[in-house]
Parts: structure tokens; sequence; C-alpha cells
């Protein structure tokens, strides 16, 4: 009975360390991912005129993940060539425009 109580015991120390193993892998995954955004940020925010970093500024204390998705659309543009000079708050606006998905209007008739 010692023996399967000592078994059991291994088996649930070996659990927890891959548990443990797995948090901290995903710990690093995230930090790394987050350190490539600030780096993506850091480039992009040169390219931005006051107004269109006001913009960004606020769409990302309000959506952060759609501030994600337009951070990396500017940066692979820049990347790509696309963009040379300033980017300002009307080509931000744009490409905000396209970013979201449009709305489907109803009308309800009454009969």
């Amino acid at each position: 009975m010692s023996d399967l109580d000592e078994i059991k015991k291994r088996k649930l120390e070996e659990l927890m360390k891959l548990q443990q193993e797995r948090v901290q892998q995903q710990g690093q995954e995230e930090a790394q991912l987050q350190q490539q955004i600030q780096q993506m940020e850091a480039l992009v925010k040169q390219l931005l005129t006051k107004e269109a970093l006001e913009r960004y500024g606020n769409l990302k204390a309000a959506h952060q993940e759609k501030a994600v998705q337009l951070l990396l659309v500017l940066f692979q543009a820049i990347q790509a060539g696309q963009i040379k000079g300033k980017v300002d708050d009307e080509t931000l606006k744009q490409l905000l425009e396209k970013l979201t998905p449009k709305k489907r209007d109803f009308k309800i008739k009454r009969v």
C-alpha cells in the first residue's frame, strides 16, 4: 500500500512540475510578444504626426486589440516601403476604417 502511495506522490509531483514549466513558458512567450509590440510601436510612433499619435494613444487606451492590429498594419507597410515620410491623422483614420468591419443597416417596416 505504501508503494502505491509513493507512486501516486511521484506522479503528482511530475504533473505539478510539468504544469509549472508550461506556465513559465507561457509567461516567457507573453513577454517576448510584448517586447516585439513595444519595438514595433517605437518605430511606428516616429513616423506619426502629433494628431495621429494622439489618435493612436486614444485608440490604445480604449481598444487595445484594434490598436495592435493598426500597429501591425503600419509596421508592415513601413517595412514594405509603402509609407515614406510622416503618417497623418487622415491616413490613420482611413486605415482604421479598413480595419473596422462594416455594420449592416436594417430597416424595419411596419405593416
